[in-house]
């Protein structure tokens, strides 16, 4: 059966796995169907957005601060290690472009590591092992490291300055505290690299080289119109969503798609082409059903953060003339995390 084609640059293709394919061909146009006995899945931009406001997120549904071992993970220390990591994606952003800079090769890979030195410098490697890629293979990798690294952790006798968020993990006392503080510093460091390299990937698989009277602000809304890196929403079954649609049971949990929201015919002209300008006329904060950063009531906490470093790798991807490798012209979309084209060639064009 063929796949949900999505037009982009170049004639590259994007070939996704089978399950997101399947999702995109069957109910894209769909308010709300059945993915599993106990999981109805919602598409349609109005019962997204009631759903959403029906309630807050729980603790299990905080992706970076669900509970850590069973340990509650307070409001007021997810506003600490918030407010300690924008501050380091703050200074970050202050440092002029760096001159040369090599950013060829496989990406997401490459910006991943390029980000990774900008925000947090070249730290303990205790704290580098905590922003690895591949930890992601599996939990217990993660584990693993945060566990050792906790154990083993020691004061560096560098001078060195330490990033505002390493300096937390050292500021704890006691193995538990450690590795707890250890833990955090993994969920808010990573996906802030994650998130970003994610994104600019897509951008580029999608529309490089780009046209320079197109700004990067409406390249990244488009980006994540079309592959948004958080593509789904889960919500765990609640009464209140029963009176809000009687076609979800009481024992439902509810998957919401921006993936399809983002692209249904009856919000989006050429709903499937990579077509950037069409930001010049919308507004990313209030269009009905474009969700990449979650929902007004609660929108993801890192997004003040990615957005202004994608619009930085962008403006080295632009001022260096990065493109894709023109031998390869179909990119694969995995089923095992954020939402990303993997394998990039990046060259210079």
């Amino acid at each position: 059966m063929l796949q949900r084609s999505t037009a982009s640059r170049g004639g590259r293709q994007v070939r996704f796995a089978p399950r997101i394919d399947a999702l995109l061909r069957q109910h894209t146009g769909q308010d709300l169907f059945r993915l599993e006995p106990t999981t109805v899945g919602v598409g349609g931009a109005d019962l997204m957005d009631a759903l959403l406001r029906s309630r807050p997120a729980n603790a299990e549904e905080r992706p970076t601060f669900k509970p850590v071992l069973g340990r509650h993970v307070s409001r007021a220390d997810a506003a600490t290690y918030m407010q300690a990591v924008a501050a380091d994606v703050r200074k970050a952003l202050q440092r002029p472009l760096e001159a040369p800079v090599d950013l060829t090769g496989p990406w997401p890979q490459v910006p991943h590591a390029y980000l990774r030195d900008l925000v947090f410098g070249r730290e303990l490697l205790r704290f580098r092992v905590l922003v690895d890629r591949r930890l992601e293979l599996t939990p217990k990798l993660t584990w693993s490291a945060v566990t050792s690294g906790a154990a083993l952790l020691r004061r560096p006798d560098s001078t060195e300055p330490l990033s505002k968020l390493a300096a937390l993990v050292l500021g704890a006392t006691g193995f538990p505290d450690r590795r707890y503080a250890m833990y955090l510093y993994r969920r808010v460091a990573a996906p802030i690299c994650f998130t970003v390299a994610a994104l600019v990937t897509n951008a580029v698989w999608l529309g490089a080289p780009f046209d320079d009277s197109v700004p990067n602000r409406h390249l990244l809304a488009e980006a994540l119109r079309l592959l948004p890196p958080s593509w789904n929403i889960l919500r765990v079954a609640s009464p209140e969503f029963t009176v809000l649609d009687a076609r979800i049971g009481p024992a439902d949990d509810v998957l919401l798609l921006p993936l399809l929201s983002h692209r249904d015919p009856a919000l989006w002209e050429e709903p499937d082409a990579f077509r950037p300008e069409r930001w010049a006329d919308l507004d990313p904060d209030d269009h009905p059903g474009y969700l990449p950063f979650g929902h007004a009531n609660e929108r993801c906490w890192g997004r003040h953060m990615v957005l202004p470093l994608a619009e930085r790798l962008l403006d080295l991807v632009r001022r260096d003339g990065l493109t894709v490798r023109p031998a390869q012209t179909v990119g694969r979309v995995e089923l095992d995390g954020l939402m990303e084209v993997a394998e990039v060639r990046v060259m210079r064009g």
